[in-house]
């Protein structure tokens, strides 16, 4: 195989690779097909470091349209290292072939001798030594060189010699292929194409790969030609993605066959280009009175375009011909097609806005506030970088600066919010306080700089000072309809829970108090359950549940989240799941990675509630590569924090306090109060994990006292348990009284079903009486064992204990078993060694774990490990059942341990055991 670091074409090596083989022993001649750049020449060269290894000679030549007209000028190029052998040919012979290939001076000679001389030539080398002759782009050999070649490669049978010729995809020039095998050169594929800009290119972003991925269309010369066009442009340009400037070397592969076409084809193509979605009737619609489609069919004949009669569209045979036909046409062709398509468009407000765009030359209000209303819709899809490039487009057709500059912040916001450009960010920004010196003051422009503010080394303080003193002093009349004065209630809300005091959310609470008529619905919902639940959370449940139940069909990104960040202190994040899925799948495709990022923190801590720790680790990392790569480097302390509690409950003490530390270690100094007290979870949890409870009491009161549900510190609730516990632990019973009356007082039992079974497990650990226990085990015999289970595996560990010493060891060993089960489903190993020690000293006889023996499943855990092994999802094991598909996962939960195995696959060996 060639050292040619090829992607993609191990088949066309392998093929070249058998050519030679056969040339090698009978002679074999090749007609190698390809679309220009789809690296025809890269593969000749495969093919002569191939044969070289294999032991043959090679002589090459490659055609050149500036020696089409040169007699023999292709065959001189190719025999030139073999001319002293042409001295042991026949005299008559010799004579024809140095003539032609001008080593001789004498009269022409005919074709047919020229042609024998060659062959003779090839024979009489290959004799001595295998020969390869490869010649590249036969498409721009001249005519003469054309008919010896084709004479030689239909006459090389028994001939220890192989012929290897490549030409462009319809385009043979004047070789005749009769005879001659022939082998296509399909573009990359995508993975393939991936591979190639990954080692060219290992820094393009991740939105501009996949650009150029589409744009490539697999063809390699187009992969590496065209990222200093996409990486150099500074702005975002979205009206036309497909068109983008070429090089020189990328105009050459389309230049020639559009110039031949005639001047009528050539402005259908432009119509068709800047239409973009092939649509027939658009074309129609757009053309003058009288004009007709029947001017495509020369466009047709030369492989440009296609029409599918079924669809009535026409499709470009490549992306890049949209761009070639741009560039060859002029300024006011290209304006008169815009307007064309404006005219058509009449239904569809966003491209004619964007049509009337590129042809205005000038400032333009009413196209101005055609594409700022563009840019609002398409945010509503998600589409950040098309809003971002709308607003620009807008700002610069704005009839004066005031117009300008407010649509260059909300751009600028935009960029800093939602798209990740947060170098764009800054320019827009400046770009809009030059247009409008006071623009500093729009709620835009406040919302864009506080986002670069904590994205860069400003503190948490500044950013929220400057974001309530815009929200104070713009005149929005506090009109709840002013998407950004909501916008900046959003800010808001986040940099308060940031700086996790209630001097933050004063002002917060004073500008929601005025919002007229009322504060949109996840607005208000929000500043119910996320700034502080414990006291305001129970009351918002019943809306909580109506906007939930609206997800399924939600399409806007942001409400997506929003709604998810609402949910995470009613621990109802389960409900989001699906929507959050999407906006992870968007994200990598290129889509926004702030709601990328959103959206990976709601399933990171939903999997981590129940169990589901590899995935959350999974998508950790996934979160703080987005947060590497995208601009957002301030998130990346809550992937850390989610790898922490993680690392905690699988016994990775170590990691789980370096990552606390540095969650602390970069949060301090810029004030997010909210990380400094995340951090002390996985110190929480690591703590408990190592039997310091002393430790964990300490980590855990410093999040909050005993006694004190802290006002504004909404994940106080996430260490309630494990602070009660540690109380009991270590004597300190009156601070772990005191807690518990708290959270009675506070009833946060009526935040979730997880709350309800914290608080009473806190209740049982400081009553132990028989109300508690009774109240206790009806909730584990419920549904709510079925979701939360780290936190029910915990509570049946503690319940187990108690039992156990209350001498009541049949019930002990019940609940031990299954919270050795659960903590083994998540490879919680610290908690597994200490219910095992419990198991022992409650007269359980542990199975040896070595043996590899079979483990019993219960009845119906047998009848889902088998529809598990079949193939079925939980969900169609479920319907089968008459179950849940939470039900269904709890007992793979447990019925994985139990068989020795770590995921579905290994199911069906497992239960064969």
């Amino acid at each position: 195989m060639a050292s040619i670091e090829l992607f993609g074409r191990r088949a066309e090596l392998e093929q070249l690779s058998g050519f030679l083989d056969s040339a090698r022993r009978q002679g074999h001649a090749r007609l190698m097909w390809g679309e220009p750049g789809v690296g025809k020449s890269a593969l000749m060269a495969a093919a002569a470091e191939l044969a070289v290894t294999a032991g043959m000679r090679v002589l090459r030549a490659s055609g050149s349209e500036f020696e089409a007209d040169v007699s023999y000028s292709c065959l001189n190029q190719l025999l030139l290292p073999v001319n002293a052998e042409i001295e042991l040919l026949p005299p008559s012979l010799r004579e024809a072939l140095s003539v032609a290939l001008g080593f001789g001076v004498g009269a022409p000679t005919d074709a047919l001798l020229v042609g024998n001389a060659a062959l003779l030539l090839v024979k009489q080398v290959a004799t001595e030594v295998p020969l390869a002759l490869l010649v590249d782009d036969v498409q721009w050999i001249d005519r003469a060189s054309a008919t010896v070649l084709g004479f030689v490669a239909r006459r090389l049978e028994g001939v220890r010699a192989g012929l290897l010729m490549s030409a462009r995809t319809g385009t043979l020039g004047f070789l005749a292929p009769r005879g001659l095998t022939e082998m296509v050169v399909q573009p990359l594929d995508r993975e393939a194409a991936g591979q190639l800009v990954d080692v060219n290119f290992p820094e393009m972003p991740l939105r501009v790969r996949q650009r150029l991925l589409d744009l490539a269309q697999g063809n390699p010369l187009a992969l590496t030609e065209l990222p200093s066009t996409l990486l150099g442009a500074v702005r975002h340009t979205v009206a036309q993605p497909e068109v983008v400037p070429l090089s020189d070397r990328l105009q050459a592969m389309f230049a020639a066959r559009i110039a031949d076409l005639p001047e009528a084809t050539r402005g259908m193509l432009l119509l068709a280009t800047f239409e973009g979605t092939g649509d027939v009737r658009v074309l129609r619609a757009a053309l003058a009175d009288g004009a007709g489609l029947a001017d495509l069919a020369p466009a047709e004949r030369a492989q440009l375009v296609r029409v599918d009669d079924a669809t009535a569209r026409i499709a470009f045979r490549h992306p890049l011909i949209r761009s070639a036909i741009v560039a060859g046409s002029t300024h006011e062709e290209r304006r008169i097609a815009h307007l064309a398509l404006a005219r058509a468009l009449t239904g569809d407000q966003e491209r004619r806005a964007w049509h009337l765009a590129a042809a205005a030359v000038g400032p333009d209000e009413a196209v101005a506030a055609l594409l700022e209303d563009s840019a609002h819709r398409v945010m509503l899809r998600g589409d950040a970088f098309a809003a971002i490039a709308a607003l620009i487009r807008a700002a610069e057709l704005s009839a004066t600066s005031a117009d300008r500059g407010r649509r260059l912040s909300e751009a600028a916001y935009i960029g800093a919010e939602a798209s990740g450009a947060i170098d764009d960010a800054k320019t827009l920004l400046t770009d809009a306080r030059r247009a409008t010196p006071d623009s500093t003051g729009s709620l835009h422009a406040a919302n864009a700089a506080a986002f670069l503010m904590i994205n860069g080394d400003a503190d948490v303080a500044t950013a929220h000072r400057l974001l309530v003193g815009a929200i104070e002093t713009a005149e929005h009349g506090y009109r709840a309809r002013d998407p950004a004065l909501i916008e900046a209630m959003h800010t808001l809300m986040l940099l308060c829970w940031y700086g996790s005091a209630p001097e933050y959310w004063e002002p917060f609470y004073r500008a929601l108090g005025k919002l007229e008529p009322q504060p949109p619905d996840v607005l208000a919902l929000a500043s119910k359950t996320f700034p502080d639940p414990v006291r305001t959370g129970a009351s918002a449940l019943a809306s909580s549940q109506s906007i939930l139940d609206t997800l399924a069909d939600e399409t806007d990104p942001t409400r997506i989240m929003r709604v998810g960040t609402a949910s995470v202190y009613l621990d109802r994040l389960g409900e989001c799941r699906d929507s959050s899925w999407r906006l992870v799948q968007q994200g990598r495709e290129g889509g926004a990675p702030r709601r990328h990022l959103g959206a990976l923190m709601h399933l990171c801590l939903d999997d981590y509630l129940v169990g589901r720790w590899d995935e959350a680790e999974q998508l950790a990392l996934e979160g703080q590569r987005v947060c590497d790569t995208s601009g957002f480097s301030f998130f990346a302390w809550y992937f850390l924090y989610n790898r922490a509690i993680i690392a905690a409950g699988r016994g990775r003490f170590d990691e789980a306090y370096a990552l606390a530390d540095e969650i602390t270690h970069w949060a301090l100094p810029r004030g997010v109060t909210a990380a400094v007290l995340f951090a002390q979870h996985p110190r929480t949890l690591a703590a408990m994990g190592q039997g310091d409870f002393d430790a964990a009491f300490l980590h855990a009161a410093a999040m909050s006292p005993p006694g004190v549900l802290v006002s504004h510190v909404p994940h106080c609730t996430w260490v309630m348990f494990d602070l009660v516990e540690a109380a009991m632990r270590t004597g300190r019973t009156v601070e772990a009284r005191a807690h518990v009356e708290a959270m009675r007082a506070a009833d946060v039992a009526a935040l979730s079903t997880r709350m309800t079974l914290l608080q009473a497990a806190a209740e049982f650990l400081v009553f132990d009486d028989e109300a508690t226990r009774t109240r206790l085990e009806s909730l584990l015999s419920g549904p709510v064992a079925e979701r939360w289970l780290p936190d029910v595996s915990r509570v049946r560990l503690v319940l187990g204990e108690r039992l156990r010493r209350a001498r009541s060891a049949a019930q002990a060993r019940r609940h031990l078993l299954l919270a050795r089960d659960g903590f083994a489903a998540m490879a919680a190993e610290p908690w597994v060694e200490r219910t095992r020690s419990e198991l022992r000293a409650a007269g359980y006889r542990l199975a040896d774990t070595t043996s590899g023996g079979p483990v019993a499943l219960t009845a119906q855990e047998l009848q889902i490990a088998r529809l598990a092994a079949s193939g079925l999802t939980n969900k169609q094991i479920a319907e089968r059942l008459y179950l849940s598909h939470r039900t269904v996962g709890a007992h793979l939960y447990r019925i994985f341990p139990k068989l020795g195995v770590t995921s579905r696959a290994g199911l069906r060996d497992a239960l064969s055991r």
